[in-house]
């Protein structure tokens, strides 16, 4: 069986992001003295955080790729691409089950550019396409059935982003939300654990914590 992530193209672009990512505790959170962190917009906390990583773990991108091997999703969307190394993993696994695609959004216009490279160096651009802005918009036009979702933008989005999708899920589409640890992400994990709201959901210990979700429609 083919295994994308272990080839020489993949694992280096991989390997190089990661300890990339490792220098992330030094990049400054909030440097702008005109605006609180708490009233900024996202696109400003995007720009801010434009040398940031941001990234999944490595086990969680291997939980990805095993989920989307799985499940062989026809459509997948990604709340939050940053330098794309989660999308690696979900386009290497969508390689490997020779269907599917990728969409995935991000804020800021230096990473999109770096994600775009980094999945070029990685031989996986034909299965993903990365849509600059707001996914509030760029994600309206996506047309269903949507199979599988991860939510890894900023945490106070993943409900309306995934409230925004509900009517395109296909049935027992697979959401997955990274970083539950987050108090940010409270009001999302009381919307999915809430059975009257359609998932069947799970808290999975994989680093900073992973919820998977299965639709099942109300």
């Amino acid at each position: 069986m083919t295994n994308t992530l272990n080839t020489d193209h993949v694992r280096t672009v991989l390997d190089r992001l990661f300890a990339a990512a490792s220098h992330d505790d030094e990049v400054p959170r909030w440097t702008n003295p005109g605006v609180s962190y708490e009233s900024a917009t996202a696109q400003d906390k995007a720009d801010a955080l434009q040398a940031a990583y941001l990234p999944i773990s490595a086990h969680g991108g291997e939980l990805l790729y095993i989920l989307v091997r799985a499940r062989r999703p026809t459509t997948i969307v990604e709340f939050g691409t940053s330098y794309g190394i989660s999308t690696l993993y979900l386009a290497a696994a969508v390689a490997d089950n020779g269907v599917g695609s990728v969409v995935s959004t991000e804020l800021n216009n230096a990473k999109v550019a770096a994600a775009r490279a980094n999945l070029a160096e990685a031989r996986l651009s034909d299965h993903v396409a990365i849509l600059p802005g707001d996914a509030m918009t760029t994600l309206n036009d996506i047309p269903g059935p949507i199979d599988l979702v991860l939510l890894d933008g900023w945490k106070d989005l993943c409900l309306p982003v995934l409230r925004s999708l509900e009517s395109r899920l296909s049935a027992a589409a697979l959401i997955v939300a990274d970083d539950i640890n987050l108090p940010s992400l409270g009001s999302y994990l009381e919307y999915v654990r809430n059975p009257a709201n359609g998932y069947v959901t799970v808290a999975f210990p994989v680093d900073d914590g992973m919820e998977i979700s299965c639709w099942t429609s109300r």
